[in-house]
């Protein structure tokens, strides 16, 4: 069959914490319950996609970067969702800080010639004022970093965002990361984008 190979990259709210680890923390195929990551999820709506799980628990964007190339282009990826920021911002490092180790990722894939969606940092309900400013400040600047440059953009903040609430998760075990459900909305919002990123690039699908 002809299937399109996708690599999820980013810190726990890409792994699945709190209850999912990765195949990155709990070799070689992660362990917990497999609904709680939107890695699943696009999986049991694309039947063609091979959705890898490359989170990491407590990550910032420059860990994320570091390993990059390894866990992206190494793996032949059609397509890349990058999603990271959130534990930068939680250290208590800038939104430009953030943007300048997003830019390195997304130059990378775009070297690579893989296919980019660039998504938004996700809430989380403990955050402080500053914390959600400088959050905010990192998603306005990642959706016009996209539209300027033609890639793929998902507000992931927007699809588990709590209803009137757009700075706390709909459902959450921890006020941290999303429940299964919420990983479940992250996938239906990320489904169309990574379609509109393949279609954009004109990738064709691997064969096996």
């Amino acid at each position: 069959m002809t299937r399109y190979c996708i690599v999820a990259i980013g810190d726990s709210t890409t792994a699945g914490t709190p209850g999912f680890r990765s195949p990155l923390e709990a070799p070689p195929d992660g362990a917990g319950n497999v609904q709680s990551q939107y890695a699943y999820w696009l999986m049991q709506t694309h039947a063609d996609w091979r959705v890898l799980n490359r989170g990491v628990n407590g990550e910032r964007s420059d860990q994320i970067g570091a390993r990059f190339a390894r866990d992206v282009i190494d793996a032949n990826a059609h397509a890349v969702v990058i999603l990271a920021g959130v534990n930068d911002i939680y250290q208590g490092r800038t939104a430009a800080s953030v943007q300048r180790e997003l830019e390195l990722m997304y130059g990378a894939a775009r070297r690579a010639g893989v296919a980019i969606v660039a998504a938004t940092i996700i809430p989380f309900n403990t955050a402080t004022p500053d914390q959600n400013a400088r959050m905010h400040a990192v998603n306005a600047w990642i959706e016009d970093y996209a539209v300027a440059h033609g890639l793929a953009f998902c507000d992931a903040r927007a699809a588990v965002a709590a209803p009137g609430a757009a700075d706390r998760l709909v459902s959450s075990p921890d006020d941290l990361h999303p429940s299964p459900d919420g990983y479940r909305l992250m996938a239906l919002a990320l489904g169309p984008a990574i379609e509109r990123a393949l279609t954009q690039k004109g990738v064709r699908p691997h064969l096996f």
